[in-house]
């Protein structure tokens, strides 16, 4: 069986066990605690050297890292991932950018203040991250001010991806609602069939 290690309070965790969920995959979880220093082990290193979470290991052992590739190596071929190829393209325009800008800031910023419970040494980093966090939002807003879906007019991992920080922005001291087209659509997302929350 398909082994996932992870934490469910983590967005790029969060994301797989989502589209677990809503494509019925069969997997056993093993939460895992970044905070608790469990993806520095020896052992857990020797499945993911880079030692992060998620890390999924196959039925014959082969591992898989990085939470979007992830998503896509699971969801292909489903209606999850468009086959149009431009639409396939923007799916990966919108994972990449929540990589390199939406990640960065939005959930460096909860992880200081939900985990960390805003340590002194770490404020000006939080502080610094206010302005990138609603610069993403403001992107992901002008899309889904007019349509329903990151990508299309149906529900792809682009969305799971955006999602699953999106959703717990408010943790991150972010206020959603100066963006109704996002909250529109957080809505849409949770009404998916299959859809579970985030737990812990």
């Amino acid at each position: 069986m398909t082994i996932v290690y992870g934490d469910m309070q983590s967005g790029n965790c969060y994301k797989i066990a989502l589209l677990f969920a809503q494509l019925d995959i069969a997997h056993e979880w093993r939460e895992i605690l970044v905070t608790q220093g469990e993806t520095r082990t020896e052992q857990f290193l020797s499945m993911n050297p880079a030692g992060q979470i998620p890390a999924v290991i196959l039925d014959d052992g082969t591992v898989l890292t990085q939470s979007n590739a992830v998503l896509h190596y699971f969801a292909a071929g489903t209606d999850l991932v468009p086959t149009e190829k431009l639409l396939h393209t923007r799916v990966l325009e919108w994972q990449f950018f929540e990589q390199y800008n939406h990640e960065p800031t939005i959930a460096v910023r909860r992880f200081i203040k939900k985990f960390l419970n805003l340590p002194a040494d770490r404020l000006v980093e939080y502080n610094a991250k206010e302005e990138g966090s609603y610069r993403a939002l403001g992107v992901m807003e002008k899309r889904l001010s007019e349509h329903d879906f990151l990508v299309g007019e149906s529900y792809s991992i682009a969305d799971i991806s955006l999602y699953a920080y999106t959703h717990v922005a408010d943790e991150a001291g972010i206020d959603l609602d100066r963006f109704p087209g996002i909250v529109r659509w957080l809505g849409t997302v949770k009404n998916q069939v299959g859809y579970i929350g985030m737990t812990g």
